[in-house]
């Protein structure tokens, strides 16, 4: 497959290249990882020092479980430039199950539900009348149209502006437009380390306007955050089990399996490789497969699920940078802000509006990723049902949650994503519409 990539999968760049690459990806990740976290500990009410450490083991798990989808080992990994972070998806239900049984219960029902997805991951290829490049398409573009309200609240001046009426500054504006402006600049420059760097540049701009304007506040970075250094410590909270939060947690698992499946997909083809045949499905279940595994790892150090990043296939397109090796700097980057928590605390003081520049680009190109997967098919009377109630469903769950309101407490932590409910009614539609269409043949 033709593409505009300066280095490709099984491409070595040089020393200073790889790096450039890996720091721009890591930027774009460093917030989603330790966000969850933050959440949930938030929920939970749990005190500083668990707080601390909580964020530093979502940050070395995702550093291990990096390096083991761009390495691939045996049947675990996709073998391309895949980023595993904290997931999203799974925030609902562990709060809930923190409620009930603490941190103990959350990471034994997230370690005993993780075979899940490893099992789906198997069984992939007699899925794929399912599962088809169709219902991936509807999966990525509904991950990049979800992930864009992400950006544009950043953009904003994030969830804090929101409180303290700052929302919406010409400061917070300018800065994320600054950043936007500068990365589409220097992605269009004919020389190659512009455009590597462009992500790079444009955030070192806004993080300087920002300074200049009073947006960094360096106050928060303290002595014990200078001399602090975590170990992990495996089942350092212990664990525990029961059946109502290993389904609740289960469930998700099925559905981190579909987007992980459309991220492998879009990943794949923005590197320039197919995305039929048995190359492909290799790739696919490698991909889901560690990413069930690399959920189980992340209970045992302390942390929460771990899922295949989308935002990382925009950079991807934007840098021109697909090699796998670079994952591995990206890996020993996220295990080093885990054991540091000075490294980790020097990137939370970027400002939102500085970060949100930058993602609303690249989770746009996310959602055109799943635009080119539907459009890569042919687009009958069938797929045009399918894509009209999967995009319905999903985006107007997405637009107004508020819909699922008097649901019960599992229906809304399940489909209160646009995602979940996209991706099931996409697969749940495909279903219906091929047993009609066959039955009829018969």
């Amino acid at each position: 497959m033709k593409t505009d990539l300066i280095y490709g999968v099984e491409d070595r760049p040089p020393f200073k290249e790889a790096l450039f690459a890996a720091l721009q990806h890591l930027l774009a990740i460093f917030v989603a990882i330790i966000t969850p976290p933050l959440i949930i500990a938030s929920a939970l009410k749990l005190d500083v020092e668990k707080t601390g450490f909580l964020v530093s083991m979502s940050l070395f798990a995702s550093g291990v479980s990096t390096f083991i989808q761009c390495r691939r080992i045996g049947p675990f990994g996709a073998g391309l430039l895949c980023i595993q972070g904290t997931s999203f998806s799974f925030i609902g239900p562990i709060i809930a199950t923190g409620m009930v049984g603490g941190l103990p219960l959350i990471f034994g029902s997230c370690m005993t539900a993780a075979p899940i997805e490893m099992i789906v991951s198997r069984t992939f290829k007699y899925l794929r009348n399912i599962i088809t490049p169709l219902v991936s398409g509807i999966v990525v573009l509904l991950i990049g149209l979800s992930l864009i309200k992400v950006g544009i609240v950043s953009c904003g001046g994030g969830f804090a502006a929101m409180d303290n009426g700052t929302f919406g500054a010409w400061e917070n504006l300018s800065i994320a437009a600054l950043v936007l402006l500068s990365v589409l600049y220097f992605n269009r420059c004919k020389n190659k380390y512009l455009r590597m760097s462009s992500i790079v540049l444009g955030l070192c701009l806004g993080y300087g306007l920002a300074f200049v304007l009073g947006k960094v506040n360096m106050s928060s970075l303290n002595a014990e955050m200078l001399m602090g250094f975590n170990i992990p410590q495996p089942f350092k909270y212990g664990i525990e089990f029961n059946i109502s939060s290993f389904i609740a947690i289960g469930l998700v698992y099925l559905i981190t399996a579909i987007e992980a499946t459309g991220d492998v997909t879009a990943n794949s083809m923005i590197s320039g490789y197919p995305i039929e045949g048995d190359a492909y499905l290799k790739r696919v279940s490698g991909g889901v497969m560690a990413d069930g595994f690399n959920s189980f790892l992340a209970g045992v150090f302390n942390s929460f699920p771990n899922s295949i990043f989308a935002q990382n296939n925009g950079i991807i397109q934007l840098t021109g940078v697909a090699s796998r090796y670079v994952g591995y700097y990206i890996a020993v980057m996220l295990i080093l802000l885990g054991l540091f928590p000075i490294v980790g605390a020097v990137f939370s003081l970027m400002p939102d509006p500085v970060l949100g520049g930058a993602t609303l680009l690249m989770f746009g190109t996310v959602a055109a990723a799943g635009i080119r997967i539907i459009a890569s098919q042919e687009i009958g009377r069938k797929e045009t049902l399918v894509l009209a109630v999967s995009l319905s469903l999903g985006l107007g769950v997405e637009l107004m949650p508020d819909v699922l309101k008097q649901a019960p407490e599992a229906i809304r932590s399940i489909f209160s994503s646009g995602i979940t409910t996209g991706g099931l009614t996409a697969i749940i539609t495909n279903i219906v519409i091929r047993v009609k269409e066959e039955s009829k043949k018969n």
